[in-house]
């Protein structure tokens, strides 16, 4: 009975992706939508099998907990939906505060209680197959990457070759963002937040869709990763800026940022309850308690300047050059290694080969800083390699795009013509 509910679920949501115009007119064309949404599920059915099979290997037994624990909360939706949707009460003496940490918040708790209450929905029209439900996720998830996909075709036209290989086909995106984790839908409230404000900045207007699109991002950020917040309002603001009144928006964007840098280590000095360098501080040390086979040393945070300032390039290290090819340890951790030194000579190509003719719009430098905020938080936070690969996934087509789409392939091209 479940296989045949997958194959009636698959062709419904398959026929779906090529209706609904969002999709349509995607200029992904009907073909390649259906292979795209095909693979994801591949990809998060993979996910899960080998969340059986190899969880103690690579710490994937997550997306399993979920499931079960989904399956529990099934019994009481059936049985009390107003319980079910209401149970989500606060017995923390701090109550609402301790926003961004990790310990003792209820904050911390809903990311948790929301994802799950998620699969029991899930549930209710799977039968409890955890299989079928990564059709459901696949289909929800995809809205993300076809979001991003139409702004980058938007923003460098005729490129659309490497916009759907770094958005849809990057290995470590491909399978973080499709598994039922909350890496998908964090992408996702990314997507949900940036697209109306993309276009609707290009036409001087929001519409209510887009203001109900950046409300529902907000909030998909809020329940599953709402350190993230923290990064995004600076960059849609500084975007914002750049828009409207920059020329030069490398300089609005360098200027805006040691602002933000000024008031990420000044608020605490004038309002303590707002310490955003001791809740880093605090994530770090809540990941240094835990274990697991990927362990590299970090260098310990204290909450001040310097602190931040001198352990910034080990961070970005981390996120951004690691894993070493010595890092791999099996399978998983190799095809880590390969996708990371072939990005990193990607970018070495775009930095050698970059279109100097047209100048890099706003939106080029909000992708970059955007992606540079969040690889500097997971790189001062996380001490596990395949975590860091997780996190940094939902990163990798906000950062390559836009960069491999200002690459002059022809120049590229003439020069291997002319020496190889």
């Amino acid at each position: 009975m479940d296989y045949l509910l997958f194959i009636a679920y698959l062709v419904f949501f398959g026929w779906l992706v090529t209706r609904i115009p969002f999709f349509k007119n995607s200029g992904l064309g009907t073909n390649l939508l259906l292979a795209l949404f095909l693979l994801k599920v591949i990809a998060s059915i993979m996910y899960g099998w080998q969340g059986i099979r190899y969880s103690y290997l690579i710490q994937m037994g997550d997306t399993w907990r979920w499931h079960f624990y989904s399956i529990g909360e099934l019994s009481i939706l059936k049985k009390d939906p107003l319980a079910f949707f209401s149970d989500l009460s606060n017995n923390y003496e701090h109550g609402y505060g301790r926003f961004l940490s990790s310990r003792s918040s209820w904050w911390n708790d809903l990311h948790r209680n929301a994802f799950t209450k998620l699969l029991t929905i899930f549930n209710l029209l799977s039968a409890s197959s955890y299989f079928i439900n990564t059709i459901f996720y696949s289909f929800l998830t995809l809205f993300g990457s076809v979001a991003f996909f139409k702004m980058m075709q938007d923003a460098f036209p005729r490129k659309k070759a490497i916009q759907v290989i770094c958005i849809f086909l990057l290995p470590s995106f491909l399978y973080w963002c499709s598994g039922i984790h909350k890496d998908g839908l964090t992408f996702l409230g990314i997507a949900l937040v940036v697209y109306p404000c993309y276009f609707g900045w290009r036409k001087r207007r929001l519409s209510i869709g887009g203001v109900v699109s950046i409300l529902l991002g907000l909030l998909l950020l809020l329940l599953y990763r709402n350190y993230l917040l923290v990064v995004l309002f600076p960059a849609l603001l500084t975007w914002m800026i750049a828009e409207r009144f920059g020329k030069k928006p490398l300089l609005v964007f360098s200027v805006a940022y040691l602002f933000f840098a000024f008031l990420f280590f000044g608020l605490p000095k004038v309002f303590p309850g707002i310490d955003l360098p001791r809740a880093v501080v605090e994530k770090q040390e809540d990941f240094a308690t835990l274990k697991g086979s990927s362990f590299v040393p970090i260098k310990k945070l204290e909450p001040n300047f310097k602190s931040f300032l001198t352990t910034a390039p080990y961070a970005l290290e981390l996120t951004l050059l690691r894993p070493f090819p010595t890092d791999a340890k099996h399978l998983f951790s190799l095809i880590a290694v390969l996708e990371n030194l072939g990005i990193l000579v990607l970018i070495g190509l775009a930095v050698l080969f970059r279109q100097k003719q047209n100048p890099p719009p706003a939106f080029f430098w909000f992708c970059l800083f955007l992606s540079l905020s969040i690889l500097l938080i997971v790189g001062y936070t996380v001490n596990f390699l395949g975590a860091i690969v997780r996190y940094r996934s939902i990163v990798l087509p906000i950062l390559l795009t836009p960069i491999l789409c200002q690459v002059n392939w022809k120049r590229l091209k003439y020069i291997k013509n002319k020496y190889v």
